[in-house]
């Protein structure tokens, strides 16, 4: 963990990470037109944000809020850092996905139109060229997309996720709890505190459980409704997550290193 402490020991710069995110212009970006219509086979849907500048810096700024919470766990301080980074690495996208959730930030997406093997291969062989070779599968853990863009799926899935919790009105509390749920995940490889880690998300299961009975008397069924919330959450890819909203920004992302440098700046 010495990379760990260097990074916490050094000023933040105005070249860093977090810096070029949120200092960045918006700039106003042209609506992309429709996508071309034709057979379905000839193309798979991609999707982009419309204004990648305007979303990609309020998504920033909520993960500069969602980590300033998490600093602000009395538990989570009282773990060792490579705990706390083990923590952090795993939950970052689901905790961001709750923050823009209460937040309320929208997303306005295009969608862009990608060739498909078929017509790679067909165009290669009018223009006299060799055919393009088969991509090799992406390892373990890495983005499965194409180049750059999520699939339409993939953000269905995300807008799916907002308007469920939009649907259920979540409070700050019930927020709160949620994301203390996420956050204290024992079933991490690595972990070194799996026990302590594991109360702490009984707890916080338990404070969601309690919170809801005392407020919400009429509808037993909210606190399963809040649990599908999670369950949604675990559907969607971090990688998609980094695609969507940073690389717009700062081209190929390192979530990692953005992390590390965020957790250990005094935000």
């Amino acid at each position: 963990m010495a990379c760990a402490e260097r990074c916490c020991a050094e000023r933040r710069r105005h070249s860093s990470i977090l810096y070029s995110i949120l200092r960045s212009e918006e700039r106003a970006v042209p609506p992309a037109g429709p996508a071309p219509r034709g057979c379905p086979c000839g193309s798979r849907r991609r999707v982009a944000l419309r204004s990648p500048q305007v979303a990609c810096k309020a998504a920033s700024a909520v993960l500069v809020k969602t980590l300033r919470f998490v600093q602000n766990v009395p538990c989570f301080q009282e773990l060792p850092l490579e705990e706390q980074l083990l923590l952090v690495r795993s939950c970052w996208a689901p905790l961001l996905l709750l923050g823009l959730a209460q937040d309320r930030v929208h997303l306005e997406t295009v969608e862009s139109a990608e060739p498909s093997m078929l017509q790679r291969i067909l165009t290669a062989r009018q223009q006299g060229e060799q055919p393009p070779p088969r991509a090799p599968p992406p390892p373990p853990g890495r983005q499965h997309h194409g180049p750059h863009l999520p699939s339409a799926a993939d953000i269905q899935a995300i807008k799916g996720f907002l308007a469920k919790c939009w649907s259920l009105d979540i409070s700050t509390k019930e927020y709160a709890y949620l994301k203390g749920t996420v956050l204290f995940n024992p079933d991490l490889p690595g972990l070194q505190c799996t026990q302590y880690i594991e109360g702490l998300q009984r707890e916080a299961q338990q404070a969601l459980n309690e919170h809801v009975r005392l407020i919400h008397r009429g509808d037993e069924a909210r606190f399963a409704k809040l649990n599908v919330v999670l369950s949604l959450l675990r559907s969607i890819n971090a990688n998609v997550v980094a695609e969507l909203f940073f690389r717009p920004i700062i081209g190929a992302v390192n979530m990692d290193d953005m992390l590390l440098e965020m957790l250990c700046a005094k935000l």
